[in-house]
């Protein structure tokens, strides 16, 4: 018996698909024969035959050709039937229905196309509220990328007028804009954050390692205490492991083991309260339900326009400096890097368990960080993450990794009724017996740098921070880890642009948390996605994570530590890239295949970058940040832009390795 072909086949409806095999598709020769999951073909030659069938999993359909016997009429009926599988089950992208909220509820509107993501936020306790909300996020998200040469213009230079709010600050988007709005108060500066939900409210919990979060305490938004009082769980030990039934034996991976990655889970919505209330203790404000309109940027000043929600009432305010924090769907991102404000994303759905699980399904000292269970499904690699939270609960998410698309923007709606339906078939259980608390679904960023001078994160008076700056790491797209190992570089940068008045796009550009170490691993998420249109072998995707994690499981587990946070030097990352060419020479075509030239060629810029950012480390890191301390006194004073620029670099060539 022989293995010829292994397909995946874009729809979850597997009995059109085996009434399709079994009764309109006809082999070029041979006897067809029906079986209970497909067909069997015979030929002339003796004992020569061939078997195909197909079977589910993860709301797709998967087909198998084998051949029993010699001769070749297996292999050319091989062919003959991938291209009529193509034909007639093309890559397919569902659109949402349009909703009219005043004719029926989101439940009613959606019900046809999702009804098993309809009938557990039923179960929910704000379950209509947050499926508003996840339709409101695919359908902003859908629009910005369909509309990629033509975004909104939110940013305006001129004068606005006087406005009887003054700040220092004025933040846009509550959820990680909180945290650098506490400290930037803390530090004595006059705070507006203005965030368009209820405050507090979150649709994503939040994972971080002990010494990550420690950045927050050093800043002093944080005691070790209070840092204790916001965590809900610690597990003991991660894991990360990928789907390997069908990859070739010397691509089959060990499980990683990460105990100190993401092993930390905090209580996102009590963090926020508890930077909301450091907040206004310092003096700052909070405006919630007030969604941002645009700003007037003149030459002392910027001014927002807002609109308070529930009144619709117009409000203004003024600041020295705009921060935008508004994540994914942010106008400003998509105004200042027009058609390429990002070039991937992770559409990400899951939902926060109260209780329902079994002991025996899962132990709460652990966690998954990264799980796949199964193959490309609907030219996606869905990835899981399972993370233990307080009082027994578990956090579920499920996303992956996604290439920006106008024809294919990536759905929330359609990976929830994934979720819902995939589930079981990831962690045994009835999903009508858990206990459903809250869901949590985002659209999480990436972009490709292959510079400190390709993205724009800046215009005079404002800058961008967190995922509206496309701050995240590549692999693991850990928005809130990012910003917090780099919130001290951000802040200090920060807080000596505003002493010394420099607020145009020039400074402020230099205030970002560029590091080469990262720009470089882009590749990794490429080499996860699927193009859209294309259609790839169903192993594929998990066959070049095994490649990379079998050998982080073979390394050090400090090795795999300093990669997933973001740390790995020069010399680590090559010999790990070495290893795996030489462990699976087919990576570098698969990824050329998956990318295509120019996003090749763009890499290597980046790893070209990585080298000359090494080699500049190697020759500055033992002297440069003790000639920048000694020169600070006089330098600063008398020219504060180098200084600025200078500290830039410092950071630079720490986080650089």
């Amino acid at each position: 018996m022989k293995e010829l072909a292994y397909l995946e086949i874009p729809t979850s409806n597997i009995v059109r698909v085996k009434d399709w095999l079994q009764d309109t598709w006809q082999p070029l020769s041979g006897n067809k024969v029906k079986t209970p999951d497909g067909i069997r073909v015979k030929f002339d030659a003796p004992n020569s035959e061939a078997s195909i069938f197909v079977w589910q999993l993860q709301r797709t359909t998967y087909l198998k050709v084998f051949q029993w016997g010699e001769g070749n009429q297996a292999q050319q009926i091989k062919q003959q039937l991938i291209e009529a599988i193509q034909a007639a089950y093309p890559p397919h992208y569902p659109v949402p229905p349009e909703v009219d909220l005043s004719q029926q509820s989101i439940f009613e509107a959606l019900e046809a196309d999702y009804p098993k993501t309809v009938h557990f936020f039923r179960k929910m306790p704000h379950g209509e509220y947050d499926l508003n909300r996840v339709y409101w996020w695919e359908k902003r998200w859908r629009e910005s990328v369909q509309h990629p040469q033509q975004p909104q213009k939110v940013i305006f230079q001129g004068d606005a007028g006087s406005s009887e709010q003054n700040f220092d600050l004025i933040y846009i988007g509550g959820a990680l804009g909180v945290i650098h709005a506490a400290v930037m108060a803390l530090k004595g500066y006059k705070v507006l954050l203005v965030e368009r939900l209820p405050f507090g409210r979150m649709n994503r919990e939040w994972n971080i390692s002990r010494d990550e979060f420690q950045s927050l305490i050093n800043l002093g938004l944080f005691t070790p205490e209070e840092f204790e009082s916001v965590i809900a769980a610690e597990y003991i030990d991660g894991f990360s492991k990928f789907f390997d039934a069908y990859n070739p034996p010397h691509l089959k991976a060990a499980v990683l083991h990460t105990p100190k990655v993401l092993n930390v889970a905090i209580d996102a919505e009590k963090l926020l309260r508890f930077c909301g209330d450091k907040l206004r203790q310092s003096g700052g404000q909070i405006w919630d339900e007030t969604e941002f309109i645009r700003a007037d940027v003149s030459d002392t000043e910027v001014t927002v326009k807002l609109t308070h929600l529930p009144t619709k009432t117009s409000q203004q305010a003024s600041a020295r400096l705009l921060i935008d924090a508004m994540g994914t769907a942010s106008p400003i991102a998509w105004q200042l890097n027009g058609g390429r404000a990002f070039d991937s994303v992770c559409p990400t759905v899951g939902a926060v368990i109260e209780s329902g699980f079994a002991p025996e399904v899962w132990d709460k000292n652990y966690g998954d960080v990264l799980n796949s269970h199964g193959d490309i499904s609907r030219g996606r690699q869905l990835i899981w993450e399972l993370f233990p939270a307080g009082k027994g609960e578990l956090t579920f998410y499920l996303f992956h990794y996604h290439q920006v698309h106008p024809a294919n923007p990536g759905s929330l709606l359609e990976m929830y009724e994934d979720f819902f339906t995939i589930l079981p078939e990831y962690r045994r259980c009835d999903l009508e017996k858990l206990v459903w608390k809250k869901p949590t679904f985002g659209y999480i960023p990436g972009h490709f740098s292959t510079s400190d001078r390709d993205r724009t994160v800046a215009f005079d008076r404002l800058v961008g921070i967190g995922d509206a700056a496309s701050l995240q790491s590549p692999l693991i797209f850990t928005g809130f880890g990012s910003l917090v190992r780099n919130l001290e570089r951000l802040t200090t940068l920060l807080n000596t642009a505003l002493q010394h008045d420099l607020l145009c796009a020039k400074h402020l550009n230099q205030i970002r948390a560029y590091q080469s170490n990262i720009s470089v691993t882009w590749l990794f998420s490429k080499g996860m996605m699927v193009p859209t249109g294309k259609t790839l072998p169903p192993q594929r995707i998990n066959s070049m994570l095994n490649t990379f994690f079998g050998l982080l499981a073979d390394e050090p587990p400090e090795v795999a530590d300093t990669f997933i946070k973001d740390r790995t030097d020069w010399v680590t990352f090559t010999r790990l890239a070495l290893i795996a060419a030489r462990k699976n020479p087919a990576l570098l075509i698969w990824i050329w295949e998956m990318a295509g030239s120019k996003d090749l060629l763009r890499w290597l810029g980046s790893y070209w970058s990585f080298n000359l950012d090494a080699l500049r480390n190697l020759l500055l890191a033992s002297w440069f940040p003790g000639l920048l301390k000694h020169s600070q006194p006089w330098l600063e004073k008398h020219n504060p832009a180098l200084w600025l620029k200078l500290m830039s670099l410092n950071y630079q060539l720490r986080h650089s390795k």
